[in-house]
């Protein structure tokens, strides 16, 4: 019976092809901008994922609140006190180094490129390998001694000296105010997509390494403790551990102490993308409620256009379910068609987008699944009174009509 009646609906369908894909159009339209909205959401929660892994999921940062009335300078960290915050917890902290980092110019010649460098300990490839295409990277004797050295990412490399192999050339740059010659020691190269380029702005300023101990003097003092704590540690209960030891060291209340780590950000990050995704792909749902008004209008008219054939199908001994059936099944079939077609023009619609842009897109299989019997409820809810008034037609007068 089902098959007959998907036979039956496939003809009505075929018999006015234009009519039925001009019904379908808004179903198309709905469920296309849906599933590519959905995708682009979930490709761009992957894509910040991945930004987060790169900077690692273990990483915290403390400090003294800025936003306390009285900041004083005791409020500053130390090396002293960051090296007894490292001794202490040693077996939880894997790194920790003063958070530092430098936007300036480097100079060499009549070449001028912006850079932004983030001081580092000698151990900081532990936590964050980096892949050194030339030289080495930042050891302890530079963190040790101060030492004007750097590392620099191949792209700003280039721009600088024109060649990506430049270990041991030099060139000035000014840092607190004091400008000195830096030695390249060495070079590494980090894969990244347009997208992400695009996202954290890695345009504007190019990227570098250099020891901490360079961009904190002379005082060495800093407002915050960069670390990464171990595999396997709680990484909430280890924050408020550090917490109270960071308020008893500054004699600050534990409110005033204030931490974040990559994990709280990346969670918020992603509410508020899931968020977005999911206001957008219910304004782009709208378009699936006109798609069902498109459907039930069409059927209103095909129930009128096939009026005398319901009568003999009735005067054959068709029940009223049996019409009912009939017209609910081509009503869902054709918003099926509706919501196959428009899954696959967003799917490709996400797919080159992706291409064009070299991120990994994610379509998820139940988003698919979901998608098609949604539309093909929305076919059977909005077919539901066309199918009954069909139904309930008599087929004394259904014989008559002309």
């Amino acid at each position: 019976m089902l098959i007959e009646n998907m036979s039956m609906a496939l003809h009505a369908i075929k018999s006015n092809k234009m009519r039925s894909f001009l019904t379908m159009l808004g179903i198309i339209i709905g469920i296309g901008a849906v599933i590519a909205i959905v995708s682009v959401g979930d490709s761009m929660r992957n894509l910040f994922s991945d930004a987060y892994k790169d900077v690692g999921f273990n990483r915290a940062v403390v400090m003294v609140s800025y936003e306390v009335d009285d900041f004083r300078m005791t409020d500053y960290f130390t090396r002293d006190e960051m090296e007894r915050i490292k001794d202490l917890y040693q077996d939880k902290i894997e790194y920790i180094d003063s958070d530092a980092y430098a936007e300036t110019e480097a100079v060499n010649g009549r070449k001028k490129v912006k850079y932004q460098f983030q001081g580092i300990d000698s151990n900081y490839t532990d936590v964050q390998p980096l892949n050194i295409i030339y030289g080495r990277a930042i050891n302890a004797a530079d963190v040790r001694g101060a030492a004007n050295h750097v590392v620099l990412e191949d792209k700003g490399a280039i721009q600088l000296f024109g060649t990506a192999d430049c270990v041991g050339r030099t060139f000035r740059m000014t840092i607190n105010k004091d400008t000195q010659e830096f030695t390249v020691v060495g070079v590494y190269h980090k894969d990244m997509s347009p997208m992400m380029a695009m996202l954290i702005g890695n345009g504007q300023n190019q990227s570098g390494f250099i020891p901490d101990t360079v961009l904190t003097k002379p005082n060495d003092y800093f407002q915050d403790l960069n670390f990464y704590i171990r595999d396997g540690v709680d990484m909430n209960a280890f924050l408020s551990e550090l917490t109270r030891y960071v308020a008893k060291l500054k004699n600050r209340p534990e409110s005033e102490i204030r931490t974040m780590s990559v994990v709280e950000q990346m969670g918020s990050m992603d509410s508020q993308l899931s968020g977005m995704s999911a206001a957008v792909g219910g304004i782009a749902a709208i378009s699936l409620l006109v798609g069902g008004i498109g459907i039930m209008n069409i059927m209103m008219v095909s129930v009128t256009e096939r009026t005398r054939e319901i009568g003999i199908r009735k005067a054959l001994g068709a029940r009223t379910k049996d019409i009912m059936i009939q017209f609910l099944t081509e009503s869902a079939l054709m918003s099926a068609c509706g919501g196959i077609i428009g899954i696959i023009l967003g799917v490709l619609l996400v797919k080159t987008g992706g291409a064009a842009l070299k991120m990994t897109v994610i379509v998820k299989p139940a988003v698919v699944i979901i998608a098609v019997g949604f539309s093909a409820l929305v076919g059977i809810f909005f077919g539901l009174y066309p199918a009954s008034k069909a139904a309930k037609a008599d087929p004394i007068e259904a014989l008559r009509y002309e």
